[in-house]
């Protein structure tokens, strides 16, 4: 989700959507805890994003709010790494999101989450170096986590084990190599990765 959080908008001089603004990111950019994420040589300004995931219990289509809710299984942290030059200039954001190692995942398995849980109370940090960046609450988004699902969901078949990233807020900032990016959400856990540059080390 884009520009979600209306500081995060505001902060690279966008307009808040009237509605959600949805983009996709491929199976190949996501990663785990530990694995590091690759700058690529196209890019010179890479950003971290870091983000409350939501991945789908069931599967969803045309669905109301309630019925989202019900079918989402649990959490996890995420990073949405974004080459912020290259979404300037494309126009579109697939290549800018795109890269291989730009969707970190974890730290572990899905947090799972209950019906009783209140999503308004999931928070996420983002640090570098351990140094907050980043700071969000759920309660901020524009739109909440329910009314994102179903909003796909009229759009494109959400299925099971489908990931959703809710969008950032303001604070995102540029990686170098030898960077430590850490996401945290309260009670799911820290997502650690290392930063460097493309052609040192594997991959």
């Amino acid at each position: 989700m884009g520009r979600n959080y209306v500081a995060h908008a505001r902060e690279l001089g966008n307009e808040v959507p009237k509605e959600p603004l949805i983009f996709l990111k491929p199976p190949s950019a996501l990663i785990g805890d530990g694995e590091a994420i690759v700058l690529p040589p196209q890019s010179s300004r890479v950003e971290h994003e870091g983000e409350i995931g939501v991945v789908l219990g069931r599967r969803l289509r045309g669905a109301g709010e309630a019925e989202a809710r019900a079918a989402i299984r649990g959490i996890v942290c995420a990073n949405d790494v974004t080459a912020r030059d290259l979404q300037k200039s494309d126009g579109q954001w697939t290549r800018a999101k795109g890269f291989d190692t730009f969707c970190p995942v974890g730290p572990g398995g899905v947090h799972e989450i209950g019906p009783e849980f209140a999503l308004d109370t999931l928070e996420v940090r983002c640090r570098v170096n351990e140094v907050e960046r980043q700071h969000g609450r759920a309660r901020d988004m524009v739109f909440g986590i329910p009314a994102l699902l179903a909003y796909i969901s009229g759009v494109m078949s959400l299925e099971p084990g489908d990931l959703v990233l809710t969008g950032t807020p303001e604070g995102v900032g540029p990686l170098r190599p030898g960077d430590v990016v850490e996401v945290e959400i309260p009670g799911v856990g820290v997502l650690r990765n290392p930063v460097r540059a493309s052609g040192v080390g594997n991959g």
